[in-house]
């Protein structure tokens, strides 16, 4: 058989025939709600304990539900991308994004440590940075002035940068980094490059085939798009280059954390939002697909519209990052079978309403169909002012790191028919 392509691996992941026949022939992945498993002595316990056999102990260390969901996110992130990967999952998005840096700011391999990040991301992840790296372990961040810069990015660098930090696209202004060029200067620097793609997944890119070493997902967003569980992810290439750190968090960076800090502090993901993550993560293809195609077909329709000063979509040619998501944000598997593969830009997208603040929150509080709520990704189409919501707390601690107009809406398309979402935005834009 040739191998499994994406859409197959999201629908069966690593729960084969094989699979099934261990657990009374179930269709779908067994949901074990429950802390603990029994054993039949104590040669057996204490042999599966110290890793000697299969088994899960305690869920704390590992659940069978939620290491399905770990195969099946790392085989569509490792997807065609010729590296050997595995995955850890965390309870929500930030916990991913925290286990992916934490341990390579440990004192226990040399003080003086710096962090080399894009400050286009999401607004918790500045904090993170900021205050609880910052302020609290002295370590401090050197925020790359423009982002889209390569030459800016490797000015920040010196012998004491841990990682490279970014997320492709940004959250929420849709923003692109060259991750090639960015992974040949973490190379050089013998650092990991960590990629935050949430709001592309690994439908419409893979960072680790691009040349990055870790990749953080939020699957609260698109991949749980059904909105019923928070969840997060870590993917990380095998054989890690980072200085002075050891073997064991080198060589399998996830087994790693499954196995050290995450069991140790127990930042774990239930099996019960495991079980519903995979549920959600089967269709995740043909969902992006279809939220990706309506989002292009919106940030057109705003783009033309009298009523809106400035539309931010990285499918449109007048976006800062056209050039690159064109080059790297293609739609899995779409040049199967001879046929031209097809750039696909994601689901969300922000615009300015014309007439400012005011004018803005006048058109978020006009719609009828759109949601107004804070997450992105959904089913149903979400809407926000990042400014005084998701980015408030770092446009009040530090406004030149929150570079997101204020009149600014951020947009997430869902599966909702094109047609209505147009004719919701319509009408909230000519209320005037």
């Amino acid at each position: 058989m040739t191998p499994a392509r994406f859409a197959t691996l999201a629908v069966r992941g690593s729960y084969d025939h094989a699979e099934s026949a261990n657990h009374l022939g179930s269709l779908t992945e067994p949901a074990y709600l429950t802390t603990a498993q029994h054993f039949e002595s104590t040669e057996q316990m204490h042999a599966t304990v110290a890793g000697e056999r299969e088994g899960w102990v305690y869920s704390r260390r590992g659940n069978p539900t939620v290491r399905f969901l770990e195969n099946t996110v790392a085989a569509l992130e490792g997807y065609q991308a010729g590296v050997r990967a595995s995955a850890v999952v965390t309870p929500t998005g930030m916990a991913a994004v925290t286990a992916a840096t934490t341990p390579f700011l440990s004192a226990a391999v040399g003080a003086n440590a710096n962090i080399v990040a894009s400050p286009a991301c999401y607004g918790s992840t500045i904090m993170v940075f900021n205050n609880r790296y910052g302020r609290e372990r002295g370590v401090p961040v050197r925020w790359v002035e423009d982002p889209l810069s390569v030459a800016a990015w490797e000015r920040c660098i010196d012998e004491n940068t841990r990682f490279l930090y970014a997320e492709a696209p940004s959250n929420p202004m849709v923003q692109l980094v060259d991750i090639p060029a960015l992974a040949a200067l973490a190379r050089q620097a013998q650092i990991p490059l960590i990629i935050d793609s949430t709001l592309a997944t690994p439908a419409l890119m893979r960072p680790l085939a691009l040349g990055a070493d870790i990749v953080v997902q939020s699957l609260t967003k698109a991949a749980g798009a059904s909105g019923r569980s928070m969840g997060g992810a870590v993917i990380a290439r095998h054989d890690l280059r980072a200085r002075s750190q050891p073997a064991e968090l080198t060589g399998d960076f996830a087994g790693y954390l499954r196995a050290g800090p995450m069991r140790d502090m127990g930042s774990v993901l239930s099996p019960f939002n495991a079980w519903t993550l995979l549920a959600d993560i089967r269709e995740l293809r043909a969902r992006v697909d279809a939220m990706s195609t309506s989002a292009l077909g919106v940030a057109r329709y705003l783009a033309g519209h009298d009523g809106v000063a400035e539309v931010f979509y990285p499918g449109l040619a007048t976006h800062r990052s056209h050039d690159i998501a064109r080059r790297d944000m293609w739609l899995v598997d779409s040049d199967a079978d001879g046929r031209a593969a097809v750039n696909r830009f994601g689901f969300l997208l922000g615009f300015r309403p014309a007439g400012g603040v005011h004018a803005a929150h006048e058109v978020l509080d006009r719609f009828n169909l759109v949601w107004r709520a804070n997450n992105l990704g959904q089913v149903r189409s979400t809407a926000t002012i990042p400014a005084s919501s998701t980015q408030k707390q770092v446009a009040d601690a530090d406004p030149a790191l929150a570079p997101v107009p204020p009149d600014m809406i951020r947009l997430s398309v869902g599966l909702e028919h094109l047609d209505d979402i147009i004719e919701d935005l319509t009408q909230a834009l000519d209320k005037r």
